[in-house]
């Protein structure tokens, strides 16, 4: 809907309104794969006080002086190893998915994509959509397990933006869908397909999860319990006898404590005690990024045939397939109603 002139006072601009909005957003990534767009991207990423929860007094000196300084070049190698003709696997499949979901909602809604760290950023994306007519956002943080180092800081990051605005939009924001059962089937569904067609049997699945301090359990955050419910599920559906599935956790960083068991750990532990055929799937992951297509197709492949492992499968995430889109879909359109 836009006002007209009889709604508005002499002289002044048209004005869009009415419309609905849904900003899909994931975690982010550089711009290039170069050491200076990954110091970029690792400053804003580790200065989140809700992802580093270390007093910023004790905390940046070490980020500022010392991990900025040797990390981006280590990284930024690893980003050059899954980097595509499209740029960051992530902000591509992620700009895939809002196209899809766009085509499946129809012109009713008006579906845009940000990254919580990098660009686009959540702050452009509302701002855009606020310039289209949306006057209702559906805001969908694609974290399937609520992390206050996920979920909590997309939430953080759209109350910035609102702050700063005189016409704030009314604001939805997607709930973690762990065990809904859309998300379940979709699994079950793209993983089994994705099992089939190997040209092995894996005697071991492994679910890798990202991996989140121990302190952070400690403190009342439910992922760790989360994720736990989504691999029990997630086996229960896949219903494969023969096939033992175990549940880890990857990306560890720095000395804390955190959750385990340790999936580079397991990887090894594995081959060591005979597991020859293995497949890893990452079914936290809305889209295949930097932690699956590197740290786990590329260095868990290293790390369990070096072992002494022979068969290794990576599988993929749900990415802008069928089976995850339709998942989307619904649990979009369940969050829209009464707005469309």
């Amino acid at each position: 809907m836009t006002w007209t002139a009889q709604d508005l006072p002499q002289g002044h601009s048209p004005v869009k309104s009415g419309g609905v909005g849904v900003l899909i957003v994931n975690l982010g990534t550089p711009d290039a794969p170069d050491p200076r767009s990954v110091k970029r991207y690792l400053a804003e990423f580790l200065s989140d006080r809700r992802v580093v929860e270390i007093p910023a007094i004790a905390w940046q000196p070490i980020l500022r002086g010392i991990i900025l300084n040797t990390r981006p070049k280590k990284s930024a190698h690893a980003y050059s190893q899954v980097w595509t003709e499209a740029g960051s696997p992530l902000a591509a499949i992620t700009a895939e998915q809002a196209g899809r979901l766009q085509e499946r909602l129809g012109g009713e809604v008006h579906v845009d994509y940000a990254m919580r760290y990098g660009n686009p950023s959540i702050a452009s994306r509302l701002e855009a959509l606020m310039e289209r007519g949306c006057e209702r956002i559906l805001l969908a943080p694609l974290y399937p397990q609520y992390s206050g180092a996920t979920t909590a800081t997309v939430v953080d990051k759209a109350g910035d933006w609102l702050r700063e605005r005189r016409w704030q939009p009314s604001l939805r924001t997607l709930p973690p869908y762990h065990d809904d059962p859309a998300y379940i089937a979709a699994l079950a569904a793209d993983l089994g397909a994705q099992l089939d067609a190997l040209d092995f049997a894996p005697e071991v699945l492994l679910l890798s999860f990202h991996g989140m301090p121990q302190r952070t359990l400690e403190l009342g955050d439910p992922y760790h319990c989360h994720c736990r419910k989504t691999a029990r599920l997630l086996e229960a559906a896949l219903d494969r006898p023969g096939l033992r599935i175990e549940t880890t956790f990857q990306s560890r960083f720095g000395r804390a404590k955190w959750l385990e068991p340790a999936t580079d750990a397991v990887l090894e532990n594995e081959a060591k005690a005979g597991t020859r055929r293995l497949a890893i799937a990452a079914p936290g992951f809305s889209a295949d990024c930097l932690e699956t297509l590197e740290e786990l197709a590329i260095r868990g492949r290293e790390q369990f045939t070096e072992a002494g492992g022979e068969q290794f499968a990576a599988l993929s995430c749900l990415n802008a397939g069928e089976a995850g889109m339709a998942m989307l879909e619904a649990l979009v359109r369940r969050e829209l109603a009464g707005w469309v």
